[in-house]
């Protein structure tokens, strides 16, 4: 009988190990054939580059090894290498032209849509046309589309085009069935990040302020329909408000939102006649990732460092794991550093597109970027967030670029500190007593809320906060302490009423924050390279199967969620991050 329980379990060990090795060994091959699925061939004469607008796009493209294990794409959309794409599409003289396939595209924020359409408007500047289709046009997708020299849509298509609106959820009354409750200090009467938290609805200075920065973002889409489209702002606000999203596709061809309604053997015929291909000809279709991977013809030894920081501001590495793309100030610090001590490296452009975090973390990349500053030049090109801690870490440098509907400012501190007592004790019925030796020695316990003594000791903590942030504003802008207090408060700016401010410097996108960069360091061949080194295949696969939350299970859970999903995040994440935080509000819902 032992001799069989030996021999039973040396089986059932043995398929164990079997099966992880032929685990490994698939992931392996899967990742080996999809590496080399990456060759890619020099682009041939009389191509089209296909830009395909479905799904999430972000920062930078990351690869998700879990979501295409499960069935689902390789990568998200980057706007980093649909950027990098286009640019080189218009100076290949084998590419001709672009086709944009709309679906349902889901942004990062509105300035991200802004300079990829920025993007495809140098393109077409060259020359070189642009041709749009799509079955169903988001809002955000159709304003994209609409810088294209014809825009097509199906038969059965729609095009979503119906005003913004910020919508705000409020949590203090389901907290309040738990017994839960938030103990806040805050300093600015706009900071309002905390306001789902202690409130029933938007403030005043709330409610004025996401007024003046959603119609300013509102007036740019519409300006940049209203010029491609050759109509009038108050036509496209007249078709806004009679819901123009459920006209049929011909009512959309007599409105002149789109050239051409037809279905998708008719956009190919369309695409070959513009190549001048005959119609049993095939038509060369070159990828964002084929046509970033062309190769460099500049080999210039100097170099422009992009960096870029985008997500949350954290302070330590676990944080950073276990709430997906971040802003680590553990890892961008010596990062930032590095660059410092790099003689190659002539300057660096930080590109920033973060709402905030926390304010220790972003006292701590501020001091990186003073440093950083004091050797060589440092240009900032905000994203869709630069503000609280993204403004922060931003205010330090030689430059700063906003693109117009960049969210930006937010100057303002907060600390938020749950109480669970009514939890523990009211709900379930829990007691506790205590035996202390000072006054505070129970400060910080689940048992009981704060004092009004304890309170206070908070509130001035917060406001040395306050007080530091607008110093180190206005000593990088070069504006005296009194005006950043009346530009601060917590205000949230548009890019564009930033410039007025002197919040930042200039309108534009990395390539003007880049060519910043070169002028101030004095340097005329360069060439740009990014930073971080973004992880390879088997390093993002490891890295993910290590978080607790992967790429895909986030990306699973974000769909789901829908707009609760920043607002369960950062409830969900609370006891992790550090008490004082300067962040804008997580909620707030545009598109």
């Amino acid at each position: 009988m032992k001799d069989f329980m030996k021999q039973a379990f040396a089986t059932v060990v043995g398929i164990l190990i079997f099966t992880v090795a032929m685990g490994i060994i698939g992931v392996i091959s899967i990742l080996g054939m999809v590496a080399s699925s990456d060759s890619t061939p020099k682009v041939k004469d009389n191509s089209v580059l296909v830009l395909q607008l479905s799904g999430q796009m972000q920062e930078r493209t990351e690869d998700d090894v879990f979501g295409f294990l499960s069935g689902g794409e390789m990568t998200s959309i980057g706007l980093d290498e649909m950027l990098e794409a286009v640019d080189k599409a218009k100076n290949d003289e084998n590419v001709k032209g672009i086709y944009i396939e709309a679906g349902m595209f889901a942004p990062d924020g509105v300035a991200s849509v802004q300079a990829l359409r920025n993007k495809l408007a140098e393109f077409k500047k060259s020359g070189k046309w642009i041709v749009a289709y799509g079955d169903q046009y988001t809002q955000a997708s159709y304003w994209l589309c609409s810088v294209a020299d014809k825009v097509m849509i199906n038969p059965e298509g729609l095009v979503d085009w119906h005003g913004l609106c910020s919508e705000i959820i409020f949590f203090k009354d389901l907290m309040a069935k738990f017994g839960v409750k938030m103990q806040i200090a805050k300093v600015g009467k706009f900071k309002s990040a905390v306001e789902p938290y202690f409130a029933d609805q938007m403030s005043d200075a709330n409610r004025g302020q996401i007024s003046v920065f959603l119609n300013g973002i509102w007036n740019n889409m519409v300006s940049d329909v209203a010029q491609s489209r050759k109509l009038d702002s108050k036509t496209l606000n007249a078709y806004a408000d009679s819901l123009v999203t459920f006209s049929s596709a011909e009512d959309l061809l007599k409105m002149k939102l789109v050239d051409q309604v037809a279905y998708y053997d008719e956009v190919k015929a369309e695409i070959k006649k513009r190549l001048d291909l005959d119609e049993d000809d095939r038509i060369s279709q070159v990828t964002v990732k084929q046509m970033c991977a062309q190769p460099n013809k500049n080999k210039a030894e100097d170099r422009i460092a992009v960096y870029y920081a985008y997500g949350d501001i954290v302070s330590d590495a676990q944080e950073s794991m276990s709430q997906g793309t971040s802003i680590c100030s553990g890892n961008v610090v010596p990062d930032l550093e590095e660059l410092m001590d790099d003689d190659d490296v002539k300057a660096v452009v930080l590109r920033v597109n973060s709402p905030g975090g926390s304010a220790y973390a972003s006292e701590q990349i501020w001091r990186a970027v003073t440093r950083l500053k004091a050797k060589k030049p440092v240009v900032v090109s905000m994203g869709t967030y630069a503000a609280s801690g993204g403004y922060y870490i931003s205010c330090a440098a030689n430059y700063i670029y906003a693109e117009p509907t960049t969210l930006t400012g937010s100057i303002g501190i907060f600390g938020m500190f749950p109480d669970v007592s009514g939890l523990l004790t009211d709900k379930l019925g829990l007691k506790f007593d205590h035996v202390k030796t000072n006054a505070h020695s129970n400060f910080g316990t689940t048992s009981r809320p704060f004092t009004e003594e304890e309170m206070q000791y908070l509130t001035n903590m917060v406001d040395r906060g306050y007080k530091t942030f607008t110093k180190r504003v206005a000593d990088g802008r070069k504006l005296p302490v009194e005006r950043v207090y009346e530009i601060a408060e917590g205000r949230v700016w548009t890019g564009q009423d930033a410039l007025k401010i002197k919040l930042v410097d200039g309108i534009g996108g990395l390539d003007k924050a880049v060519a910043k960069a070169a002028e101030l360091a004095k340097v005329k061949e360069y060439r740009t390279r990014t930073y971080p080194a973004q992880a390879d295949m088997w390093e993002s696969f490891m890295e993910r199967a290590a978080s607790e939350s992967g790429s895909y299970l986030d990306g699973k859970l974000r769909s789901t969620l829908g707009e609760y999903y920043a607002p369960f995040m950062f409830l969900k994440q609370l006891n992790r991050k550090d008490a004082i935080q300067a962040r804008m509000p997580v909620n707030i819902v545009i598109f």
